[in-house]
């Protein structure tokens, strides 16, 4: 076990300086969403109370917000994994005694840890812009709100995997820009997708988008609202997106 955990370690710190080396990416999935936090903010601040456009308060933007920041830290993973195996790198994995498994916990390891920092950082950004508008944010609802999305990272960094070895190095970011939009949009992240209804509705019910911004929104309001249908669902998923990528993972290992 103690060798096992020492070698995710050893590539882990690998996948670590990777981040570090291209500081833009990580920089990019860190400080993009926080962006988009003030300029949402700004924007509803000149909507007037009468349209009840309750999608753009602060608790509800933030907890959408996190989740379109996830999609980035899919994209950067998508990146990472497509970089490696394009390159010789896949090849030196083969003649070393590090198993797939453990590689693959090697590169999904630090970039969750990454993905919960860009949580905590959005989050902390909308506390300071609470202080300066007046608003109000449940800080427990928010702390809740980070653990219950754990999932919905695991998710993403799996999808940021399993396109990164699907698709060539060219293909692959492109790919997972197409997701980013169809999550926010789908998921409900800038528009309210249950007013919208019909058909575009019932695709949403059926991706674990919606449900994931649904559980972020009613975890961070601290009403204790949000439903423990929209957990297992992005479980459901996250648990799927692992397997798949995992699979997948090993068969470009085994490639090579």
């Amino acid at each position: 076990m103690s060798s096992s955990i020492m070698k995710i370690g050893a590539f882990a710190i690998r996948t670590v300086k990777e981040i570090v080396r291209d500081p833009l990416s990580y920089i990019f999935a860190l400080g993009f969403p926080v962006v988009m936090l003030i300029i949402m903010t700004i924007v509803n601040e000149s909507i007037p109370a009468e349209a009840g456009m309750d999608i753009f308060r602060l608790p509800n933007l933030a907890a959408g917000v996190v989740i379109f920041g996830f999609t980035f830290v899919m994209l950067f993973t998508t990146i990472l994994v497509s970089k490696d195996r394009c390159s010789a790198f896949f090849d030196r994995m083969q003649a070393s005694p590090v198993t797939g498994a453990q590689f693959l916990a090697g590169y999904v390891l630090p970039v969750i840890v990454l993905g919960v920092v860009q949580c905590v950082i959005t989050y902390g950004a909308a506390m300071v812009i609470a202080l300066v508008t007046g608003a109000e944010l449940d800080i427990a609802g928010l702390a809740l709100s980070i653990v219950l999305l754990i999932p919905v990272l695991v998710m993403f960094t799996a999808l940021g995997v399993l396109f990164g070895c699907v698709f060539s190095e060219k293909a692959a970011p492109g790919v997972s820009s197409v997701l980013i939009t169809v999550a926010t949009i789908l998921g409900g992240v800038w528009m309210d997708i249950k007013t919208v209804g019909g058909v575009l509705y019932d695709i949403a019910s059926l991706l674990p988008f919606m449900p994931a911004v649904e559980l972020a929104r009613g975890a961070a309001a601290g009403t204790g609202e949000f439903q423990l249908k929209y957990l297992w669902i992005t479980v459901i998923y996250a648990a799927g997106a692992v397997m798949l990528a995992a699979a997948v993972f090993g068969r470009n290992m085994r490639k090579k």
